[in-house]
């Protein structure tokens, strides 16, 4: 049977943040996770075609997929900018429409706000 689907009635979403080297990625995935801004957060390699400051580059990039709630997002953007080595970090939030509702819970359940430990 496939697993129970949901629209959410709270916003959830995926945001989208590239960043330099692999050791930079898996430093800020941990960071987020560990301070709750964030459920889960993926990790894949690409390469980007971007211009900056008028010169084209193309770079190898680490792309960080982060599963978290969206009602946080300018707390999130505020972690990434301190933590993150650019200065224009990519910060891309985009809502989830549905998705299986026992995921939905355990990501609100990983993203809620906490007192300090």
């Amino acid at each position: 049977m496939p697993p129970a689907l949901t629209r959410p009635g709270h916003p959830f979403g995926l945001v989208l943040v590239t960043i330099d080297t692999e050791a930079n990625a898996q430093t800020l995935a941990q960071r987020l996770v560990e301070a709750h801004l964030a459920a889960c957060v993926s990790l894949a390699p690409v390469q980007s075609v971007y211009r900056w400051q008028g010169t084209l580059h193309q770079d190898p990039e680490w792309q960080l997929t982060l599963k978290t709630d969206l009602t946080r997002l300018e707390e999130l953007a505020q972690f990434i900018t301190q933590h993150h080595p650019y200065k224009v970090p990519e910060i891309i939030a985009l809502p989830l429409v549905a998705g299986s509702t026992a995921y939905l819970n355990w990501l609100a359940e990983q993203t809620q706000a906490r007192g300090p430990d």
